[in-house]
């Protein structure tokens, strides 16, 4: 399936409107499944956040599918926690097969 890149004016804004698409599992409460099954995983969506002013508001929304057809949400700000875990993970997938 082809990701979707979205460009909303606020992280918030991508939230709402990936939930009236049916993403409205919160897998951040999930992320120990994610980098202990990564291939359990598909983004299909992706949306990249950059704050006006503030480098440290940028952030980045994956909407995912689950093997199990779960359907949700992962966010991961571009603080000094995205270095690890899911972040990295997710960052890596949805960077996988593109040239």
């Amino acid at each position: 399936m082809e990701r979707q890149m979205y460009h909303y004016a606020t992280v918030s804004k991508a939230l709402r409107e990936l939930a009236e698409k049916g993403f409205t599992v919160d897998f951040n409460l999930k992320e120990n499944h994610i980098t202990e099954h990564p291939e359990d995983f598909e983004i299909v969506h992706v949306y990249r956040y950059e704050g006006e002013s503030d480098p440290s508001d940028e952030a980045t929304v994956y909407g995912i599918k689950s093997s199990k057809g779960e359907q949700g949400v992962y966010v991961a700000g571009q603080g000094a926690n995205s270095e690890k875990g899911a972040s990295t993970l997710l960052h890596k997938l949805s960077t996988k097969g593109r040239d």
